[in-house]
């Protein structure tokens, strides 16, 4: 399933897995319901599994569970795992995150070379020293670095990391990222997705 240069938002729907550990030990009974969502889906939305965890056959069965056709990695997962996801399932679109500020530059360059054989795209997202949180922390990055991987990466490259309907426009310009993704940046005060500001969001990226 290849990815197509456009705006992708929480709007199209993910489905997070933050399990603690890296066993996979959600029941059975657990999955129905997302996997009934998953497949009333019809495109151009699809069902993205967010997932942390980190080894190939788990991925692939927790995706088999779902019925979940996207992965979306944000685990350090080794190059092999990767290169065995894409044996076990080679049908999966898989999306790894690169992680401004969890490493520097040139590590980062060089995850970009070691991980794009195996991978369908990479989403880059912010770092919060403050918390360890890899993702979801609601803070931009230096766009400049994204920037970077997009003009070296031979994959789509999507922007994330604080993204906002006040702030997505200039994001898309100064970064020029194959997609954008908005996670707490069209939430309202009580954590849930806006529609108003996801309605917005997607205004102001196309």
């Amino acid at each position: 399933m290849p990815l197509k240069p456009k705006c992708f938002s929480d709007a199209a729907f993910a489905i997070s897995d933050f399990l603690c550990g890296s066993r996979f030990t959600t029941r059975i009974s657990a999955r129905k319901r997302p996997r009934r969502f998953i497949k009333s889906l019809a495109p151009p939305v699809f069902g993205v599994l967010i997932t942390y965890l980190d080894r190939a056959s788990e991925i692939a069965a927790f995706c088999d569970a779902l019925g979940a056709r996207i992965a979306q990695l944000h685990g350090d997962i080794e190059r092999n795992e990767l290169k065995r996801l894409k044996i076990l399932d080679p049908d999966l679109t898989v999306i790894k995150s690169l992680v401004i500020g969890m490493r520097d530059e040139k590590a980062l360059e060089g995850m970009l070379r070691e991980l794009s054989p195996f991978v369908d795209a990479f989403i880059t997202d912010t770092f919060d020293p403050n918390t360890g949180a890899s993702g979801a922390t609601g803070k931009t990055h230096q766009w400049r670095v994204s920037r970077r991987l997009v003009e070296l990466a031979d994959r789509p490259v999507i922007l994330a990391g604080g993204l906002t309907p006040e702030n997505v426009k200039r994001a898309i310009l100064e970064v020029r990222p194959a997609g954008v993704d908005s996670h707490t940046g069209v939430e309202d005060t009580s954590g849930r997705k806006s529609r108003e500001k996801v309605e917005k969001f997607l205004s102001e990226a196309n």
